[in-house]
């Protein structure tokens, strides 16, 4: 265990740019993702086809392509990036797709009816979607939308590939350099699995929070 206790600052670190990764990830995910869903679900067939086709590319192709790409290639035709941005570039878009799928499915779940008086009192479509349908959605689709936060995390690790130096890049040095592999994966292995059952926990005790209010079952 000396290898973990000499090398805590290391890890620690290597920890924190997984935490600041995986959530800053997950955040522009879940933004664009709502969005994509949207469209997905406008009345406008451009904004729909977009919307799927979208989908269809970002659940589609691997993260770690899309982060090599975000990495190598574009700086090549012109659009600086650090390895950092690359790498929270492609969870944005690999996730996105994810987010989507699911909140277009909780806004599936929202009764029609509330959507048919939304329109009979005149509201435009921006309104029932901002103020009627995606409080409702998102709120019956806390768990799912938690998983992909879990993705998002588990999906940093890939970063290592690019050179990010995250907890899994901080972990493989220790390896090289202390031929500790049992040790030093161990270790990094049971704090993603920690930080995921923390974030299931927090899922769940948010789901029955609301559940008063939507009427979801945790």
């Amino acid at each position: 265990m000396d290898v973990i206790t000499d090398n805590i600052g290391a890890l620690a670190q290597g920890l924190g740019i997984t935490l600041v990764l995986a959530l800053s990830a997950y955040a522009g995910a879940l933004l664009l993702g709502t969005l994509i869903a949207v469209c997905r679900v406008s009345p406008v067939p451009p904004l729909r086809a977009l919307g799927a086709v979208w989908v269809n590319v970002a659940c589609n192709v691997p993260v770690l392509c899309l982060m090599i790409l975000c990495a190598f290639g574009l700086p090549r035709a012109g659009v600086p990036f650090s390895l950092f941005g690359a790498a929270v570039a492609a969870l944005v878009f690999s996730a996105s797709g994810f987010v989507c799928e699911t909140v277009r499915s909780g806004i599936g779940s929202v009764p029609r009816g509330q959507v048919e008086a939304a329109r009979a009192l005149g509201l435009p479509f921006g309104l029932i979607v901002t103020q009627v349908v995606l409080p409702q959605a998102l709120s019956r689709t806390v768990q799912p939308l938690v998983n992909i936060l879990i993705s998002c995390l588990i999906g940093s690790s890939l970063a290592a590939a690019i050179g990010v130096p995250e907890l899994t890049s901080v972990t493989q040095r220790l390896n090289l350099r202390y031929a500790e592999a049992v040790v030093t994966f161990l270790t990094s292995g049971l704090t993603y699995l920690l930080i995921a059952l923390g974030a299931t926990r927090l899922g769940a005790l948010l789901e029955r929070r609301l559940e008063p209010v939507t009427g979801v079952r945790a």
